[in-house]
């Protein structure tokens, strides 16, 4: 005798058996595959009303059948898919388990039934600042079409994220609009997408993070501090002999290579006596060696975003001036050190207040330590030593400026005033420095910018015991989480800083708006000819990516702010300023007291994020005047990354020509693509 079919109802609740619309009453919806069915045109029917509950419909107990009970702890995700036997128990297993809610079955089973038997959030769990960013990356950056995070992301003109292959797909199908605002896609685009790498990147620090604590350690092959010899020493892939190729030796003291101030006893186990003001070296290698100055060729030792801890005058700028408790300091840059000019001495354009001349400049404003190594090589000094290199404690920068040096370029002036608790090696003197006077400078003019700090300084001289501490704790900077590493993939390709109404072009690269609208400033979409009296059709204008040399003349007629990618960086700043600002109350507080350690007047600090204003030093830079109009500009648009809100801790002093040059550039934007902001 054949079989009784049995078909269940469709979507519009119309039994596929007797081509009738059931009621609501008369459908039973079965527990695993959520179907319902017509109860009339059930061979067999539940017994009671309990039954309905827990009720399977025929094609699932058909399958299941045969099958075993599975045990309720087993989770059958290895051969999801193999069979539907498999994928009915598997489904069993999870509505068995009596710690998860109706909701959270319900999804697992969706994940069983699209054949994705891991999910993504049960691992960002393990990771809280992990699943913090894979979510404000997630919630917006999705494709639309697969709601996963992008994979190849391509993002469209009017700012929006999609998959490669979704995207190509939905080109493929005939349609040239977005699918998420029906914006047109330039034909272009669509024949060649570009991948947004800024956007592989982010995804991709943010997915690597996540593995971080669960992975296996990377083996990083080196050689260990306490494995190296005592002095400096050649391996076998030096190609001469000799210093120039050798591999520094043991470092003796335990303090980072970021630390300010003296290095005090506790961070010297060979010798319990710390760095002394006098101590000498033969050579760079040496002074590496007690942490006095690590780097092994340049003068400066410092990050341009976190100050520098150190300097060796070596007599490298003839603009140099030393004079012992006080001495005039010439910034780096300026020579042409390209190819095999190593060792050029001739200047050949102007310095700027950038990489180890911001790390000085930081230092100033803020008024940390810096430790100060004087070399034989310093020839016009009286106060340098007869040979190698030697120690002579801490200064402070007071002062730093501008101004046309001996070889007529620019060059960044600071000056150093001694301030350590130990007398000079100089001296005769039974005590360590006092506060002085400042000395006055010749160089100096109205005309000159003087960058000067207002707030007190971190590294000062207290009254009560005599002596020179850290008054000021430096605060701590925030490890390099992910939220810190993913703010730095979103830079603008132009001012290199975090972007601020950002614009992605067809060519996948991204710009602040403002940044753009200046890059084409007073350039024209088209182009009049005429020839022999006559006027010819207008031609129009190529204006090339920044970056690349994609024509993007089409794009910037109507500038479109990627609101998805926007949204990711306001709320990535949002959560790192939270972060801060729960540092800066136990910062606060600290600040109003002693520091607890009485022997070490150091400050020992691992990393530090300061930010200092583009605008102003912008300014310092003396940038040409469309630039310095443009800064104005980005000044008033935008109240976030870029309005100088640290400007109240500097104090600069212009001439009436540089303070009306920089008062010219708020008259009305000359460009063309000058967009309102919303």
């Amino acid at each position: 005798m054949a079989e009784t079919t049995q078909l269940p109802c469709n979507g519009d609740g119309i039994c596929l058996f007797c081509k009738t619309k059931s009621l609501e009453e008369e459908k039973l919806t079965c527990k695993i595959c959520v179907t319902p069915w017509h109860v009339n045109c059930l061979t067999s029917r539940p017994e009671t009303l309990a039954d309905t509950v827990q009720w399977d419909c025929p094609d699932c107990t058909s399958l299941s059948t045969n099958l075993l009970l599975v045990p309720a702890g087993n989770v059958l995700l290895d051969g999801v898919g193999e069979s539907s036997g498999s994928l009915i128990a598997a489904i069993r297993v999870i509505e068995a388990d009596t710690s998860l809610t109706e909701r959270e079955k319900a999804k697992k089973r969706q994940q069983l039934m699209s054949g994705k038997a891991g999910s993504e959030d049960d691992d960002r769990k393990k990771n809280g600042d992990v699943k913090d960013v894979l979510d404000v990356l997630g919630g917006t950056l999705n494709c639309s079409f697969c709601m996963q995070l992008p994979e190849r992301p391509v993002t469209t003109p009017c700012g929006h994220n999609f998959c490669l292959k979704c995207f190509e797909k939905w080109i493929g199908q005939g349609e040239n609009t977005c699918a998420k605002c029906r914006h047109i896609i330039p034909s272009k685009m669509a024949s060649q997408p570009r991948i947004n790498s800024a956007l592989v990147v982010a995804i991709r620090t943010a997915k690597m993070s996540k593995h971080v604590t669960s992975g296996p350690l990377r083996v990083y092959h080196c050689v260990h501090n306490q494995n190296r010899p005592d002095q400096a020493y050649m391996t076998e892939r030096a190609k001469r002999n000799g210093k120039a190729n050798a591999a520094s030796g043991k470092i003796f003291v335990t303090v980072p290579h970021d630390h300010f101030g003296p290095i005090p006893a506790e961070n010297d186990p060979v010798r319990n006596e710390g760095v002394l003001v006098g101590d000498c070296w033969a050579d760079r290698f040496e002074c590496r060696q007690w942490g006095a100055h690590f780097p092994l060729v340049s003068g400066i030792a410092g990050q341009s975003d976190h100050g520098a801890q150190s300097v060796v005058l070596s007599g490298g700028y003839k603009d140099d001036e030393d004079h012992g408790e006080w001495f005039l300091y010439t910034g780096s840059g300026g020579r042409d050190l390209s190819g095999n000019k190593r060792t050029n001495k001739e200047q050949s354009f102007d310095q700027k207040f950038e990489k180890y001349n911001k790390a000085l400049l930081v230092s100033c404003l803020n008024g940390y330590p810096v430790r100060v190594v004087r070399s034989h090589k310093e020839k016009r000094s009286s106060y340098a030593p007869e040979e190698g290199l030697r120690y002579d404690g801490v200064y402070r920068i007071e002062k730093c400026w501008q101004k046309v040096g001996v070889q007529g370029f620019k060059v960044c002036r600071y000056l150093f005033v001694r301030c350590d608790n130990d007398p000079a090696p100089w001296t005769s003197d039974e005590h360590g420095d006092r506060p002085r006077p400042l000395p006055e400078l010749s160089d100096l003019n109205k005309e000159t910018k003087i960058i000067e700090r207002k707030d007190s300084p971190s590294w000062n001289f207290n009254e009560g015991d005599s002596s020179w501490k850290a008054k000021r704790a430096i605060r701590k900077a925030q490890n390099n989480s992910v939220r810190t590493k993913l703010l730095k993939e979103f830079s603008c390709l132009i001012c290199r800083k975090v972007m601020v109404l950002p614009v992605t072009i067809p060519c996948a690269h991204n710009f602040c708006k403002l940044c753009l609208e200046g890059a084409f400033a007073g350039q024209s979409f088209v182009r009049d000819r005429s020839r022999g009296g006559r006027s010819l059709r207008s031609q129009k204008n190529v204006m090339k990516c920044p970056f690349c040399p994609t024509d993007i003349s089409d794009f910037l007629q109507n500038l479109q702010v990627n609101r998805e990618l926007m949204d990711v960086i306001e709320s990535l700043k949002t959560k790192a300023e939270d972060a801060v600002g729960s540092e800066g109350n136990s910062d606060a507080e600290s600040e109003n007291e002693e520091p607890t350690t009485e022997k070490n007047d150091g400050l020992i600090v691992n990393s530090e994020v300061m930010e200092h204003q583009s605008g102003y030093l912008k300014e310092v830079n003396e940038m040409p005047e469309t630039a310095a109009k443009r800064t104005v500009k980005r000044k008033q648009a935008d109240d976030g990354g870029h309005s100088p809100e640290g400007g109240a801790g500097i104090k600069i002093r212009r001439g009436s020509e540089a303070q009306e040059a920089v008062d010219g550039g708020n008259d009305s934007p000359s460009s063309p693509l000058h967009v309102e902001l919303e």
